[in-house]
């Protein structure tokens, strides 16, 4: 557990590796709740991460996939997901990254992803992925400096809004 007293009203903050009761329904609501704010996504957007976390954490394996929140008080404010699933095939995905208004530009970001892919080298995985989308400056910041590579580019509506989606790759065996 780490402190960070006095900054921006944080008194204390955690971060805990896997499933912690709640964290499935608070994931999915900030997603929901942040993209609908800020890039116009409804409904299909929600239930697509809803469904698909669901479906994440019903397989879950500790051996293959992480999972870390970060809460603060007790309520979950970041989440971010390795998925190992597809792991000697495509890499690992890196997926659920989000950190709350409250905790944003305090380095809870870089922690999670850090985490993150420290736990893909201990498990020995070659390549890391993600998908996300144009505009998402802040968190593109973050993959890079982790060694993430944009690797693909197109117009598409896999969150049911058009955006420019965007694929970034981080290879592991030189990094």
């Amino acid at each position: 557990m780490d402190s960070d007293a006095g900054v921006a009203g944080v008194s204390d903050f955690e971060v805990v590796g896997g499933y912690v009761p709640g964290s499935l329904g608070r994931v999915v609501e900030m997603h929901g709740s942040y993209y609908h704010e800020h890039w116009g996504f409804g409904q299909f957007f929600e239930a697509k991460v809803a469904a698909e976390l669901v479906a994440f954490l019903s397989t879950f394996d500790p051996d293959r996939d992480g999972f870390w929140t970060v809460s603060v008080d007790g309520r979950v404010e970041a989440s971010v997901a390795i998925d190992g699933s597809q792991g000697g095939r495509e890499g690992a995905h890196l997926r659920w990254f989000i950190v709350s208004d409250e905790l944003r530009g305090l380095g809870v970001g870089g922690r999670l992803i850090s985490e993150a892919m420290a736990f893909c080298r201990d498990r020995g995985y070659r390549n890391v992925y993600l998908w996300t989308f144009g505009g998402l400056e802040a968190a593109r910041h973050l993959y890079e400096r982790e060694g993430f590579v944009l690797t693909t580019e197109r117009w598409g509506r896999q969150w049911g809004t058009e955006v420019l989606e965007q694929r970034f790759d981080c290879n592991l065996v030189c990094a």
